[in-house]
C-alpha cells in the first residue's frame, strides 16, 4: 500500500475524528462469513486489526486474504508472535510489550520477525504495548507468562507510556485484555493521553456504546472492540 496509513492516523486525529477498529482474532473468525461479518461492524470502523495471542500458522493470512476481498478499509496486524506476519496486511503494529520484564516480548519477538520483514511491503509501525488489569487473567498474560499493571498504579502506567514514547514507539496501545470484564479507568487514559504526545489507542473491555465514548472524551484516539461491538449498537 503506497499510501501513509500513519501519517493518515496523525491527520485524522488532528482533524478531531476518533478512529475504531474492530479487532478480528483469526482463530475465531469464520472465513465464510466475511462479508456477513463486515456487514454488521459499525459504520464508524476506520481500520481492522488482526490477530490474537494464539493463532494456528497460516489462519492470519487466510483471514486477512479474506477481508481484503471484501472491504477497502486498512487491515493492521496486531501479532501475538512472529508466525503471525504475513505481507497481505496494509501495516503491522510492531509490538513491544512493555509492561512485561519478559525479553521474549520486550525484543525476542521482534528479531525472529526481522528475515520477514527485512523486504515487505507492510508498513511497520513500532507500538508500545500495554497490559492493564482488566478483572481476568487474559490470554496475554498466559502466553507471555507477564503480569498486566494495575489500574491503582497510575504513576506506573503513565512512565511506562513514556517510556515507550523516548524508546521510539509511534503509538501507545492500553490493553485490558482480551475478555476483560471491566475496561481500563477514563481517568487513566486521560492522564496518559495528557502526559505522551503520540496517538493512543485502548482496546479491552470495551463492550457498550457508553464505554466506548466515555474512551474517546477522556483521549483515546483509537478505540478497539471486538465482537462486543455488536452488544454496543
Amino acid at each position: 500500500m503506497e499510501e501513509n496509513l500513519y501519517n493518515n492516523l496523525l491527520k485524522s486525529i488532528s482533524e478531531k475524528r476518533k478512529q475504531l477498529a474492530i479487532l478480528i482474532d483469526p482463530d475465531k473468525f469464520k472465513i465464510s462469513e466475511t462479508n456477513s461479518f463486515l456487514k454488521k461492524i459499525p459504520k464508524e470502523t476506520t481500520h481492522i486489526f488482526v490477530g490474537g495471542s494464539t493463532v494456528a500458522n497460516g489462519e492470519t493470512e487466510a483471514t486477512v486474504k479474506a477481508l481484503k476481498a471484501e472491504t477497502k478499509f486498512p487491515i493492521f496486524l496486531f501479532p501475538g508472535d512472529f508466525s503471525q506476519i504475513t505481507d497481505s496486511a496494509d501495516a503491522l503494529l510492531f509490538l513491544s510489550l512493555l509492561s512485561g520484564r519478559n525479553a521474549e516480548y520486550l525484543i525476542g519477538q521482534q528479531i525472529k520477525s526481522v528475515s520477514k520483514l527485512k523486504n515487505t511491503t507492510l508498513e511497520i509501525i513500532p507500538t508500545g504495548y500495554i497490559l492493564i488489569d482488566g478483572g481476568n487473567y487474559s490470554a496475554v498474560s498466559k502466553v507471555t507468562n507477564t503480569e498486566p499493571l494495575s489500574q491503582e498504579n497510575v504513576e506506573l502506567i503513565v512512565h511506562t507510556a513514556l517510556a515507550g514514547q523516548f524508546m521510539g514507539s509511534k503509538l501507545i496501545y492500553l490493553e485490558a485484555g482480551s475478555g476483560a470484564k471491566f475496561p481500563i479507568k477514563p481517568e487513566i487514559i486521560s492522564i496518559v493521553k495528557k502526559e505522551i504526545n503520540i496517538p493512543l489507542i485502548v482496546g479491552g473491555g470495551i463492550k457498550t456504546e457508553i464505554q466506548k465514548e466515555e474512551a474517546y472524551n477522556s483521549g483515546a484516539d483509537i478505540v478497539v472492540m471486538g465482537t462486543a461491538f455488536e452488544k454496543a449498537q
